[in-house]
């Protein structure tokens, strides 16, 4: 899929999304169903998955400034946390309402709560059919969260027929605590994953262990210290090391870095910095018994 084409599919994923979201914060306000805004917080979750992906293929047309020699990654990072926060404000609105029905039962609309979920399927069932088949990581984030709200969608259906044969409207209360509790799950995952980046700690998906032996395989390598990894964003990592080495020739000296910065390109590690010494660092032993 090439980037147009994702950028086309993404804007009008983030468009159908959006309409629908509105769609179904109204249909579930008329029809009174938990579940049907419960889903509707899961497509406010998708429409930001949706933006952030968007955003990701934006952020990276665009070059760093002197004042912002990193350019705007950080953003979507901050957008997350923001976002995160609001989930939990969602999904605790969602369980008040629903401990308060549990003691006063409210009529429940089942044909409009089950003409704006299948709808609600559908659009689901389409931005998938859209976004499916991308190698990028961001698209890919989004998918599975468009994949996983089709699932809430199917729920919110089966249970609009279910009131409607049964008149059984607590069932909407107990999907809705389930879909709120799937949410700030969700939330709690977002929030925890940004601060984790904008703490600049070693990103999840890497083993520090595993980057230095890597490092230390390279031809020419004698030790590795003063070594801090952390992520930008995130699909952008970042490392600053000093490498011991006994060569002296130039050329040399730059094909290592070379060597070093291939091997760390499965890290997506994609800016490096690198200091080569000659001798090892005087405090290089305490740095590696505090490391390990």
């Amino acid at each position: 899929m090439e980037k147009n084409t994702i950028e086309k599919s993404l804007k009008i994923a983030i468009i159908l999304t959006s309409i629908f979201f509105i769609v179904e914060v109204i249909g579930g306000l008329i029809s009174g169903s938990l579940s049907l805004l419960g889903d509707a917080g899961h497509m406010f979750r998708d429409i930001f998955a949706l933006f952030v992906s968007l955003g990701a293929i934006n952020i990276a047309k665009k070059l760093p400034t002197k004042t912002k020699t990193f350019g705007y990654h950080r953003i979507e990072i901050f957008a997350a946390f923001v976002n995160g926060i609001l989930l939990v404000a969602i999904s605790g609105w969602i369980f008040f309402e629903a401990y308060q029905r549990f003691f006063t039962p409210k009529p429940i609309e089942s044909v409009t709560m089950f003409v704006v979920a299948l709808i609600g399927l559908l659009v689901n069932l389409y931005v998938a059919f859209k976004l499916h088949g991308s190698h990028d990581l961001n698209v890919k984030s989004a998918y599975i969260h468009v994949l996983t709200d089709t699932l809430s969608s199917i729920a919110v259906v089966f249970a609009s027929i279910w009131i409607f044969f049964t008149n059984q409207t607590i069932v909407d209360s107990i999907l809705g605590i389930a879909v709120a509790t799937f949410i700030l799950f969700s939330a709690f995952r977002i929030i925890g994953d940004s601060i984790h980046i904008l703490l600049e700690f070693t990103p999840k998906n890497i083993d520090f262990d595993d980057v230095i032996k890597d490092i230390e395989s390279v031809s020419g390598v004698q030790g590795v210290h003063n070594v801090h990894l952390w992520g930008l964003c995130s699909n952008i990592n970042i490392i600053d090391a000093h490498i011991y080495t006994t060569e002296s020739d130039m050329d040399k000296i730059e094909q290592i870095k070379k060597e070093i910065k291939k091997c760390l390109e499965k890290y997506n590690i994609k800016h490096v910095t690198l200091e080569l010494e000659c001798e090892e660092c005087i405090e290089n032993d305490k740095i590696k018994k505090i490391i390990h």
